[in-house]
């Protein structure tokens, strides 16, 4: 993990990011005498949770140069999640590329469906910066304008598509193959196979998307609405942003308290003790499944407070079924589906080789980019260098899937329970599960010692791992479905 470096060497960036470090003051001063409504950005910079400063990248490889300007080419801007993916450019590398595959190439969807299903599965948990995103690219490609209105304008194909939406956003353990067979049964609102699982990827790319724009609260671009304003800035407008971050800056990025100095010690001797000191008699199988049962029921103690609000959106037109939403998968007195054991189904003997069958480079293209966010790594922690985050990066891996009923054989639950404090399990599991309802309360509290690019490859994992998991129960599904 590592936040982006400065470098006093400039590059063919800067002047388009210079924008995000001049004062709203300044820029008024040089447009003062032209008589025209100029409209400027409610915030400065991508994200509203992370100071500007730890984001602007300046002194870029060729190599990292290069994707930005790929992505310029491609889209016509830089937007804001690529600025902040940015800070881990092995990651934005492999994202872009799948990405685009998914968007651009040619593929078994028309292109104005692609974009459609985006819109759906942002629309799942109100993430209005995707579903503007999409909407334009919509009508870019073509798209019937009149589809916008919602889900009682769309063909009945596309409308029949919302049941899976909805379970893989928020419930995925719920997928059936009679769920698939509905979908395939003859009839001229019928899928394809190849059709359906190009449609399974977008949901799950984008209800993944859509948590990792929220939990690192990426702000709307310039020319979207809720990006920008036409009122003249308040006096004390200059360095708001600056200052509303500086707080938690000071214990993100340096002068920590010596109780949250104290805690990345702690977590440190833990990872060493861990890595070194592993038990002779290693726990049975039986005491294994016991830690994972037990970590899945903590997992219902771990959620937001009921009063954590969210910002109503005017997305509803592109939602059924409002109300449902993520359900523990395990409460106390209701029966439950049983553990997803990964032994059983996985992705690297399962749903890679179905993927790669029925929709060719699209497996390949996923299975590197959950190498690469799995095994990224700076042998930083904080302030320390040479440290093996292996271990940590696992238990942050295991309890996503965890709190999605999925359970790995051969991992020690225990391993979560000391590696990962209370708040950042409550992040974990809100971003996870009911992104919308992140906060920046929240994002502050947990990891007080550790850099914002860290965090951000915290978001990188979950994004990743949540995908993960929802394609594992719907390809699990189809392949009951081929069998």
């Amino acid at each position: 993990m590592r936040v982006a470096a400065a470098s006093p060497h400039s590059s063919s960036l800067e002047p388009v990011l210079q924008d995000y470090l001049t004062c709203d003051q300044c820029k008024r001063a040089r447009i003062k005498d032209r008589r025209v409504k100029i409209p400027r950005p409610l915030g400065q910079g991508p994200s509203s949770f992370i100071p500007v400063k730890e984001i602007v990248h300046k002194g870029l490889e060729d190599s990292e140069r290069q994707l930005f300007i790929e992505a310029f080419v491609s889209t016509g801007r830089v937007d804001n999640v690529t600025m902040v993916m940015g800070l881990h450019p092995q990651y934005l590398e492999s994202f872009w590329k799948t990405q685009y595959y998914l968007l651009q190439m040619d593929g078994p969807l028309p292109y104005h469906y692609r974009h459609y299903i985006a819109v759906m599965a942002a629309a799942r948990h109100q993430c209005l910066y995707l579903v503007s995103l999409h909407v334009n690219e919509f009508l870019q490609v073509g798209g019937n304008a009149e589809w916008l209105n919602g889900l009682n304008f769309v063909p009945q194909k596309m409308r029949n598509l919302n049941e899976i939406n909805k379970i893989l956003a928020h419930r995925p353990w719920l997928i059936t193959k009679e769920h698939i067979e509905n979908l395939l049964k003859t009839g001229e609102n019928s899928w394809s196979l190849a059709e359906l699982i190009h449609a399974v990827v977008l949901l799950t790319h984008y209800h993944s998307l859509a948590s990792f724009v929220l939990g690192c609260s990426i702000r709307h671009e310039l020319d979207q609405d809720g990006g920008f304003t036409f009122r003249p800035p308040s006096p004390q407008s200059c360095d708001s942003d600056s200052a509303s971050n500086s707080g938690s800056e000071e214990t993100v990025n340096g002068s920590a308290s010596r109780d949250d100095l104290r805690e990345l010690e702690i977590l440190m001797e833990k990872m060493k003790l861990l890595q070194e000191g592993r038990p002779d008699v290693e726990a049975s199988q039986e005491e294994m499944a016991t830690r994972f049962e037990r970590e899945k029921r903590e997992s219902l103690l771990v959620a937001p407070a009921d009063r954590e609000s969210v910002s109503p959106t005017n997305l509803s037109c592109f939602v059924e079924d409002a109300d449902f939403g993520y359900k523990d998968f395990s409460r106390r007195g209701e029966q439950t589906p049983p553990t997803f054991r990964a032994q059983d189904y996985s992705w690297e003997d399962h749903g890679y080789s179905l993927i790669n069958r029925l929709y060719p480079e699209v497996g390949q293209l996923l299975d590197e980019k959950f190498q690469v966010v799995y095994n990224l790594t700076y042998n930083t922690m904080a302030m320390h260098c040479g440290v093996d985050t292996s271990m940590l990066r696992r238990a942050i891996w295991n309890y996503i899937h965890c709190v999605f009923g999925i359970r790995y054989d051969d991992y020690d639950y225990g391993e979560v329970n000391q590696l990962l404090e209370r708040s950042l399990k409550i992040y974990i599991k809100t971003v996870a599960c009911y992104p919308e309802k992140t906060t920046k309360r929240m994002y502050i509290s947990f990891w007080r010692h550790f850099r914002h690019s860290e965090k951000v490859h915290l978001n990188l994992l979950l994004l990743e791992a949540r995908m993960q998991a929802a394609l594992l129960y719907a390809l699990r599904a189809i392949t009951r479905y081929m069998t």
